[in-house]
C-alpha cells in the first residue's frame, strides 16, 4: 500500500467520527481546545485499536464482521442519537447533573460505533502487504485531528443554534448511522 493510499484510507476512516464530533461539539457548552483535543485523542485511540483488532481476527471472523459491522454501527448511533434527542427536551438542571457522569461513556460508545468500519478494514488489511501498525497509526492520527477540529466546528454551530444544538447533534448521529447502513446494504 502506497503512502498516498494510506493517507486516503486514514481520512476515509475518520469521516464518521468527524461528523459525530461536530454533533458533540454543538451539544457541549462552549468546548475549548483542551476538551476538543481530549475528545479527539479518545476517538483517535479507539480508531487506532479497532483496525488492529480486525487485523488480528483476520480471516477467522472476516465474514461475520463484514456481515454485521454496519448493523452494529447503525444501532449504536441510532441509540446514541435518539438518546441525545430525548435528553434535549429535558430540564437544563437535570442535563447538568447527567453530563458529568454519562459524558465519558457516551463518548466511548460513539467512538466505538464510528470505528467499527475500521475494524472491518483491519480484517481486509490482514490480506494485503501493509504494516498494520502504520495503517492503524495513520487512522488514529487522522481521526484525532479531524475529531478535534469537528468538536471546535461544532462549538461554533452550537453557539449559533443554542438549545437546539443537542437535537441537531442527535439527528446527525442518527443520519451517520443510517448512512453507514445504506452504504453497506447498497454494496
Amino acid at each position: 500500500m502506497t503512502f498516498t493510499a494510506l493517507v486516503f484510507l486514514a481520512l476515509a476512516m475518520s469521516t464518521d467520527a468527524f461528523a459525530a464530533a461536530i454533533a458533540k461539539g454543538a451539544a457541549l457548552r462552549n468546548p475549548g481546545l483542551p476538551q476538543a483535543l481530549r475528545i479527539g485523542l479518545l476517538f483517535g485511540c479507539i480508531e487506532t485499536i479497532t483496525p488492529i483488532i480486525g487485523w488480528a481476527l483476520g480471516s477467522l471472523a472476516a465474514d461475520a464482521i463484514r456481515q454485521w459491522d454496519h448493523w452494529i454501527a447503525f444501532f449504536l448511533l441510532l441509540g446514541l442519537g435518539g438518546r441525545m434527542l430525548w435528553l434535549s427536551f429535558g430540564d437544563e438542571e437535570e442535563e447538568d447533573e447527567r453530563a458529568g457522569s454519562q459524558n465519558f461513556l457516551v463518548l466511548v460508545l460513539t467512538a466505538v460505533a464510528t470505528s467499527i468500519d475500521a475494524m472491518a478494514v483491519g480484517v481486509g488489511l490482514a490480506f494485503v502487504d501493509v504494516s498494520i501498525l502504520h495503517a492503524a497509526g495513520a487512522i488514529g492520527i487522522a481521526t484525532t485531528v479531524m475529531v478535534t477540529i469537528g468538536v471546535l466546528l461544532g462549538r461554533r454551530l452550537g453557539a449559533a443554534v443554542g438549545r437546539n444544538a443537542e437535537r441537531i447533534g442527535g439527528v446527525v448521529l442518527v443520519l451517520v448511522g443510517t448512512t453507514i447502513l445504506i452504504e453497506h446494504l447498497s454494496q
